[in-house]
């Protein structure tokens, strides 16, 4: 057999497989754009009802539904409304414990008729909890049940049989998506709010604050900058390891200036004989590149690696120093936003390159 013909036999089912993904995607996109074009008062209405919810959203499905419910709790959950996943079969086994008349019930199924579901209906009912439901039609079980329906209609399915969920639950993903957004949208939902919901990983990292990554103001090298260039290095010590880098102040305390290691050792290049007793404040950058409180971290650390510098000062609205962002103490918190090869997360492949002679001049 000729290269030629295993090479058609191989790329043959490749592109089948290629258009039946491409098949599926699709279907469901036409599918959860058809349900946005049926959002009606409803939906407002379910809006306003979370909005003004004294309790907590509590999301209940079973199956790929209640996959979906899961989902839903966590994205209004960090998105400042206070919600939680309730299972159906744990429900009726105590769980029911978790909801209460302050609370509402954003229920999910398709068909409406889902056993237990149907089974909790009366159960939730009789607590006082209002419920929301993401189905098929406001006719069914479910939707007589509910105060607020969002219908999602009948759906074919993606999968070739229209048996296994897949075009339903990306519509009901959709829906409930559409329904957190709104709510976090309405309530002015601000980055300093995400990042107090997600303080770690990338995302923590990128929406953090200098004050929550530099190294405190008790564990850098501050002095006058009226003091010798021997007196600076020989009296002022931190405990740890210390930075690159000493702070220079004036005698109001404002930052009047930085002096690196580099700076020390160029000072040592240029001079067969150095004056230590000299005041550091005649060879000290001054002006050097700052960075003040309330900056993001991520801000912070671009000009890091624009600049092309190893350590960058924390200030505040006065120009005092508050803390040091130094390279050392950086690596290892670099938000992964880039791909995996192009940035990959970790302290020994940080790609950013640092001189060994700091540039500091503004």
């Amino acid at each position: 057999m000729s290269s030629a013909i295993r090479q058609e036999e191989t790329t043959a089912p490749h592109a089948r497989w290629i258009a039946q993904g491409q098949s599926t995607i699709r279907h469901e996109a036409e599918v959860m754009l058809r349900v946005a074009e049926t959002l009606d008062e409803r939906f407002a209405a379910a809006v306003e009802m979370v909005l003004h919810c004294r309790g907590d959203v509590v999301v209940c499905g079973i199956g790929k539904a209640g996959h979906v419910g899961t989902k839903l709790a966590a994205t209004l959950a960090s998105t400042g409304t206070r919600s939680h996943f309730l299972h159906p079969a744990e429900a009726i086994h105590g769980d029911l414990g978790r909801v209460g008349d302050q609370d509402i019930v954003l229920m999910l199924s398709q068909s409406g008729e889902t056993e237990e579901i149907v089974r909790l209906l009366p159960m939730i009912q009789g607590l006082g909890a209002p419920i929301v439901a993401i189905t098929s039609s406001a006719q069914n079980t479910l939707g007589q049940a509910s105060k607020v329906v969002l219908e999602l209609g009948g759906i074919t399915e993606a999968c070739p049989l229209n048996l296994a969920p897949t075009a339903s639950t990306a519509a009901m993903l959709a829906m409930g998506d559409a329904l957190a957004m709104t709510v976090s949208q309405h309530r002015g939902f601000r980055p300093e709010d995400f990042a107090r919901y997600h303080p770690g990983g990338s995302l923590g990292r990128r929406l953090a604050f200098v004050e929550e990554k530099m190294r405190p103001l008790a564990q850098c090298r501050v002095a006058s900058d009226q003091l010798s260039i021997r007196d600076v290095f020989r009296t002022v010590r931190v405990a740890g390891r210390r930075t690159g880098a000493v702070m220079l102040t004036d005698s109001e305390g404002r930052l009047s200036g930085i002096f690196t290691d580099s700076d020390l050792a160029r000072l040592f290049e240029q001079d067969e004989v150095v004056d230590i007793e000299r005041p550091i404040a005649s060879v000290m950058t001054r002006r050097p590149k700052t960075t003040t409180v309330g900056t993001r971290f991520q801000t912070a650390l671009n000009r890091l690696a624009d600049d092309k510098i190893s350590e960058l000062p924390v200030i505040d609205h006065e120009g005092r120093p508050l803390g040091m962002l130094d390279v050392t103490d950086m690596v290892g918190q670099v938000p992964a936003d880039a791909d995996a090869e192009d940035q990959p997360v970790g302290p020994p492949t940080l790609k950013i390159r640092f001189p060994n002679q700091d540039e500091h001049e503004a």
